[in-house]
């Protein structure tokens, strides 16, 4: 009985000699990555049964905001009122703003209008999805089928059928005279 009574003595003095500090947790280091992590995705976004854009990248992380990053990169397609392919848009990497709906595209960013066999090529490039708007500040070049035009800055549709660039820096025509 009295090693009964010594073993108990023992395990109260260890277990009240463990204090736990209870810590505050506004003060704790939370976590900012990702909450969710999608591979091989593919998003169609439509109005009234009628496909206007088809997002896809082989990585998507989402955050606890809601907004999204594509750390593989991203392509996105853009079909007319008629549902044929107009344009498509490429960046080595992505981010997606929900609350603003703009996305970011960094790094051999590429808009190619098939229609009108139109081509830019960027550095970095904006596309605000609510106002179908693409721009940048930095280095565009575009190429036409009768020309290449280059500067810095560049306002357009998202499908390329009209832009203006801020400061044209050159301008090389192909026809032959």
């Amino acid at each position: 009985m009295r090693n009964a009574f010594l073993a108990l003595l023992v395990l109260a003095f260890v277990g009240f000699g463990c204090e736990r500090e209870i810590k505050n947790p506004d003060e704790e280091e939370r976590y900012t990555g990702p909450t969710i992590e999608n591979h091989d995705v593919t998003t169609l976004y439509s109005d009234s049964a009628r496909l206007l854009m088809k997002l896809q990248a082989p990585v998507q992380q989402e955050f606890e905001t809601g907004d999204g990053i594509f750390p593989e990169g991203f392509y996105v397609e853009f079909y007319d009122k008629d549902g044929k392919l107009e344009s498509t848009l490429r960046g080595n990497y992505g981010k997606q703003d929900t609350r603003t709906n703009v996305y970011y595209a960094r790094g051999n960013v590429v808009v190619d209008n098939l229609k009108k066999k139109e081509k830019l090529e960027t550095e970095e490039l904006f596309w605000d999805r609510r106002k179908a708007r693409i721009y940048t500040d930095k280095f565009v070049k575009i190429t036409t089928p009768e020309e290449i035009l280059t500067g810095k800055g560049l306002t357009a549709n998202q499908d390329l059928s009209r832009y203006s660039i801020k400061q044209v820096t050159g301008k090389f025509n192909f026809s032959e005279e």
